[in-house]
Parts: structure tokens; C-alpha cells; sequence
């Protein structure tokens, strides 16, 4: 075998998913088609999932080099003043139920740099210029055939994970449907020079379409010509008249120097996985940009599989493990791809839609509808079906743990630490505030177990929490009343097989 796992994709989910593995003692081997890293910036941050995921791995510092200067915390984190929902902007930040859960501006080359640099100091390899054209199957393994400038290598592994984008080769030669809906417009985006004498239209919504601009940069969602090949350089012809029909003036462009297409199509494989080969990202699902919500779908698809697999590969997993990935990850897709073609209905010409924004507009001034969008987009109601989880289980099961500041127990005088600085080695983490029925209950797992006993969780009423390797609370206790042992240990039994004496 050449390693445990193969990665096909060194983008930003195949970047986390190798260092997760890596993280959790497998040896992952990384093989991307591309020669150098693209520096494409197709993307611009990642939401404050997606952002809490990689400071719980020690990149906080790495994030945060790449803000914007001169801005305040949370506008560095956010960006701009107001969030929006298919361009209605009016989704406040300091109106959300968790206002200083922020996400990151990072553009899409400079996060995985910073990726890349994670994995590498965990010993992960990575093979460029490696084209895959073959998926085989066997009993024991998957074999991977890739071209290469040197001729043909074929790679084994007992299991390949496909992080190789929405045209998946990964996907195709293994037999992965990909259902869905077809486009209903073509965003372009281009850094490029334009002559328009009566000059263009406010940035916003037009007739026929919407425009954005900004020095240097164009750009147009066109809801006229959607069958354009996105895989085609964009030209200046094909630029300029979309700007002609979307802005309703005469454009010039006389040079493009970056561009990029995208469209709206929303696509979701029906199941994460067929025998030892799944995938991850937009390698699972596609859809529009809108919302900004696709880095982190992807990265916290990484994260949920990363320790599952690590798990399965060790014969440490529970039954049912690793098939919880799908479970757990695919209703967050439907339902990123739901609000992406909401977004993208609510952006198309004429009357109809005209009537329908505005009272879409109004609504969003009520605080209650504001916090409903301002959830939708960041994932922060995101809840899963925990099979362990009964009807009394505390209300913060199943969601992604924000970091919260501990108070040692002991010695007197010991500074704070956080939950996050305990989950950096990528262990399941039980902290609590010295309850013997707790202690008693987590015995049998010590060695598993990143445990810490502290004076308090200053985080609303906890007492106790278990928080899985990918953030997700998967028991919680409040204050008052003995905490629920006997739901500790079905969550531990669920997760994670008694250490071994």
C-alpha cells in the first residue's frame, strides 16, 4: 500500500481532511492534478464554523495574518457592515444571538497556503501533476491510476477520498450519481479594464440582472445565456456583452486580466460514500457562491470525516461510525443547497420578483426574521441527530461548540485556558467542574480522552461538555441537578470504543 488513505485534491477540504487524518496517526498521501497551486480567488472567507474549526487546530494566528488591516475585530472578521441574503443587504451582525461567533476574510489562495503549511508540519505528502483517470475497487483496497509528466503510476491505499472539486473525476469513474438542479444564471468576475463613457450603473440589482463593481473589477450575474461553457477562458467579447445586458450601457472592455464564471447549478450526491471510496466538498456538492457558505461546507466536511476514517482504519471505530458521516453532513448540504436557490430565485428579473424582495426586504428588519437569515447563512443552527441524544438531552447537543474560556481548578493563581487550546491535538475533549458521577461514567476512557477537570466553564450554564474531535457537543450538562452519567456514557459508546487496559 502507498499509504492509509489517498486524497485526491490538494484544495482547502483535501488540505484539512490529510491533516486531520494525519492528526489522528494514519498516513494520508495527497495527489492533485494541478503543478502549482492556483491563486485563483474564487472565494473571499470562510464562516465562523469553518473559522472556529481551524483555531481549535492551532491556526488562529495564521488566520488573522491575512485580515485586512485597519479594521475593527469583528468588521475584520465579517467584512462589510451589513451580511446579505441574495443581495439584500441587511443582515446585522450585532443583532445575532452570538454576535462574536465571526468567521474569516480570507481569500481562497492565501487559506490554502496557510493549509498546506498545516498539513506539511504534520508530515503529510503531497503528489503534483498527477491527473487520476482510474477508480478500481477491491476487497482490501482502491487503486488510483494517474498520469503523470513521467507516464502512468498507479497508487493503492485501503481507502480514497475524492476532494477534487465539482467536475470530480473521483466522483464520475466511481459511479456516483449527482442530482440536481440546472442553472439559472452565470456569474462572471474579472479584474479588467473597462471604458463606459456615461459610466455604470450603482453596484446592486438591474433589470436584467446584477451588477458589482468596484476599481479594477467587473462583474455580472446574467440570467440570459446559462448554457455558456464555464470551463472556456472568459474573453473580452463574451465579459463585454454580458455588462452590455446586465448594466444596460455601452461597455468597452479592452483587456482582461483575470477572470473567472461560475453558475448556479446545485447538484448532491445521494450518498457521501460507495464501498472505500467517498468524497468530500464540492467533490459532494455544488451550488451557487451566494452566501458565501461553500469553504465551509467543505472544511467542516473534512473535519466530520477525518477522525471517523482515522477511527475505522485504527479498529477503534464503533459500529456505524463511519457511516454517520454521510448522516450527519448530507442534510447541512440539501439544506445549503436550499438556500442558494432561494437566493438565486430571489435574484432574477422582472415584477414578480421586484414585489417579492421588497417585502423579503421588510421582513428582515424584524430582528427575530434578521437572526432567522443571519443563522441560515453562518450554519450556526446547524443541530445533529445524535442517535444517543433522547428528548431531555441538553439544548446544545448536537451543534458545533463555540470556544469558551476555562477557569483551572487548581493550583490558585493558574491562568485561563480555552476549550480550544485542549482540542488542538485533535482528541475528544471532556471537561467539567469536579462531578464524581461524571469522572466515574468517562473511567473506562481515559486514554481517549483530553479530560479537565476546571472550576468553571464560563460559557452560560455548563457544568460539563464532550466535545468530539470535530467540535461537535456531543453531551452536555447545566448546573443545576447532577449531571445525566448515564447519557455520558451511551454519547462515549456511541463515539468511541473503551480505552484498551
Amino acid at each position: 500500500m502507498d499509504a492509509d488513505v489517498i486524497v485526491v485534491g490538494a484544495g482547502p477540504a483535501g488540505l484539512m481532511l490529510a491533516a486531520e487524518l494525519r492528526l489522528h496517526g494514519v498516513r494520508p498521501l495527497v495527489v492533485e492534478r494541478l503543478a502549482e497551486p492556483s491563486e485563483e480567488p474564487r472565494a473571499r472567507g470562510i464562516g465562523p464554523l469553518a473559522a472556529e474549526a481551524l483555531r481549535r487546530r492551532g491556526l488562529g494566528e495564521p488566520l488573522r495574518a491575512h485580515q485586512p488591516r485597519g479594521l475593527s475585530d469583528r468588521r475584520r472578521d465579517h467584512g462589510s457592515e451589513k451580511g446579505h441574503f441574495a443581495w439584500i443587504h441587511k443582515i446585522d451582525q450585532e443583532v445575532q444571538e452570538e454576535p462574536d461567533r465571526a468567521g474569516a476574510l480570507i481569500w481562497q489562495p492565501d487559506l490554502e497556503r496557510v493549509l498546506a503549511d498545516h498539513a506539511a508540519a504534520l508530515g503529510v505528502r503531497t503528489h503534483r501533476e498527477h491527473v487520476v483517470t482510474g477508480v478500481d475497487q477491491s476487497a482490501d483496497r482502491v487503486t488510483v491510476t494517474c498520469r503523470t509528466p513521467g507516464g502512468v503510476r498507479r497508487l493503492a491505499a485501503p481507502y480514497v477520498i475524492g476532494c477534487d472539486g465539482g467536475r470530480s473525476a473521483v466522483r464520475k469513474l466511481t459511479g456516483f450519481a449527482f442530482p440536481g438542479t440546472e442553472p439559472l444564471m452565470v456569474a462572471r468576475r474579472a479584474r479588467a479594464d473597462v471604458v463606459c463613457p456615461a459610466g455604470l450603473p450603482p453596484v446592486g440589482r438591474t433589470p436584467t440582472g446584477t451588477l458589482f463593481h468596484a476599481p479594477g473589477m467587473v462583474g455580472t450575474f446574467d440570467f440570459e445565456d446559462v448554457r455558456t461553457d464555464t470551463r472556456a477562458p472568459v474573453t473580452a467579447r463574451e465579459l463585454e456583452a454580458s455588462l452590455r445586458r446586465v448594466a444596460g450601457a455601452e461597455v468597452e472592455v479592452t483587456a482582461v486580466h483575470q477572470a473567472m464564471r461560475f453558475t448556479d447549478q446545485a447538484r448532491l450526491v445521494p450518498s457521501y460514500r460507495r464501498g472505500r471510496v467517498l468524497l468530500a466538498g464540492d467533490s459532494a456538492h455544488v451550488h451557487s457562491p451566494n452566501g458565501g457558505q461553500g469553504l465551509t461546507l467543505g472544511l467542516l466536511d473534512a473535519a466530520n470525516l477525518g477522525w471517523k476514517l482515522a477511527a475505522t482504519l485504527r479498529g477503534t471505530a464503533p459500529e456505524g461510525l463511519l457511516d454517520s458521516y454521510t448522516a450527519e453532513r448530507r442534510p447541512v448540504a440539501e439544506a445549503t443547497l436550499h438556500n442558494t436557490r432561494a437566493q438565486s430565485a430571489l435574484m432574477r428579473p422582472g415584477p414578480h420578483t421586484d414585489a417579492l424582495r421588497d417585502i423579503v426586504s421588510d421582513l428582515m428588519d424584524i430582528p427575530e426574521v434578521n437572526r432567522y437569515f443571519g443563522r441560515l447563512l453562518s450554519g450556526l443552527d446547524t443541530r445533529y441527530a445524535l442517535p444517543h441524544a433522547g428528548p431531555d438531552a441538553h439544548r446544545l447537543t448536537g451543534t458545533h461548540c463555540p470556544d469558551m474560556t476555562l477557569k483551572p481548578a487548581e493550583p490558585p493563581g493558574t491562568a485561563a485556558t480555552t476549550l480550544a487550546r485542549l482540542a488542538e491535538q485533535g482528541r475528544p475533549v471532556l471537561v467539567h467542574t469536579g462531578r464524581p458521577e461524571v469522572e466515574r461514567a468517562a473511567r473506562p476512557w481515559h486514554a481517549t480522552l483530553c479530560a479537565a477537570r476546571v472550576a468553571a466553564i464560563e460559557y452560560d450554564d455548563l457544568s460539563a461538555l464532550l466535545m468530539r474531535p470535530d467540535g461537535v457537543i456531543a453531551w452536555a450538562a447545566g448546573t443545576a441537578g447532577a449531571p445525566d452519567a448515564d447519557g455520558l456514557e451511551r454519547a462515549l459508546r456511541t463515539w468511541f470504543v473503551p480505552s484498551r487496559p
